[in-house]
């Protein structure tokens, strides 16, 4: 018995001791780039006490206004087409049709989720090629002028945005689709004997009772349109100018390129402090739209 108790105290001591090396691993980061945003550091030299003159740089960065302009944009359109597409296609998959057809669906919609976007914004960049893309060449045929996709600053953000809800949609479509799957069969049987067609069902039902899952998308995918880079790196680096560059391209050029750490630092807090506030604004909003059954 002793010995028993011995193994299962040094196993404790091991979970312990793992816990807090993992806690500290993640923190170690965080509590840096708080102490750096507070520094003047450009990698050469060692850090020197800057107060709050990193936060008083980003009220006068005007690039930085515009990376957040940007950012803010490719945000609010992503989120949307994200979530309202993966609903809207989740509620047509989970109609009743051949279990042969609904996999062949389900897969082929889920599988540009599993392709890495590096591969992605390279295959998109040559259909979005002004003179050799296919999708200007379709729209020639309709008669449409060939559009510059990448080379606008009016259409750039558009363009990463279309390539961002493809990418992304399946995966939240397949979300929705369990959360739909898990509402009860008995909310539509009495639906029906109330005459309701299908489309109060979804609105009065199908919507209600998703809600949560709904909640949970939003969540996700603002915290993924915030973090957008690499399909943006890929296809426009970020131009024309700063017509389509986002806030951690911006973070990622000021700290290693202009060796502005310290600023870096500064942005990179602004940045948690916005995806911070969007969450909680999210799940403040949701008291009153979301429903459990």
């Amino acid at each position: 018995m002793r010995g028993a108790d011995g193994l299962i105290r040094s196993a404790m001591r091991k979970a312990m001791s793992s816990g807090l090396s993992s806690i500290s691993i993640m923190s170690a980061p965080m509590l840096s780039t708080f102490w750096l945003s507070f520094q003047y550091y450009d990698l050469l030299s060692p850090p020197k006490w800057a107060g709050l003159d990193n936060f008083l740089w980003m009220l006068d960065d005007d690039r930085l206004h515009a990376v957040l302009r940007n950012t803010l944009f490719f945000a609010v359109f992503a989120v949307l087409g994200n979530t309202v597409l993966a609903v809207v296609l989740a509620a047509i998959l989970n109609q009743k049709m051949p279990k042969t057809l609904q996999a062949v669906f389900r897969a082929a919609f889920f599988f540009p989720a599993l392709v890495g976007l590096v591969f992605v914004a390279v295959i998109w960049q040559f259909l979005y090629h002004k003179d050799l893309g296919i999708i200007n060449y379709y729209l020639s045929e309709l008669g449409v002028e060939k559009i510059p996709w990448l080379s606008s600053a009016s259409t750039v953000l558009y363009s990463v945005i279309i390539l961002d809800v493809w990418k992304n949609v399946g995966f939240g479509m397949l979300i929705a689709l369990a959360g739909l799957q898990g509402i009860s069969p008995e909310y539509y049987e009495a639906a029906r004997i109330d005459n309701a067609g299908k489309i109060r069902q979804f609105f009065d039902i199908t919507l209600p009772l998703l809600s949560p899952t709904i909640l949970f998308l939003l969540v996700m995918n603002s915290i993924g349109a915030f973090r957008v880079f690499d399909s943006i790196v890929i296809l426009t680096k970020g131009g024309p100018g700063d017509a389509s560059r986002s806030i951690v391209m911006y973070i990622q050029e000021v700290g290693f390129r202009d060796l502005e750490m310290g600023y870096a630092s500064a942005v990179s807090l602004l940045l948690l402090a916005l995806v911070g506030a969007v969450t909680i604004i999210n799940f403040v909003a949701s008291k009153y739209w979301t429903f459990y059954e």
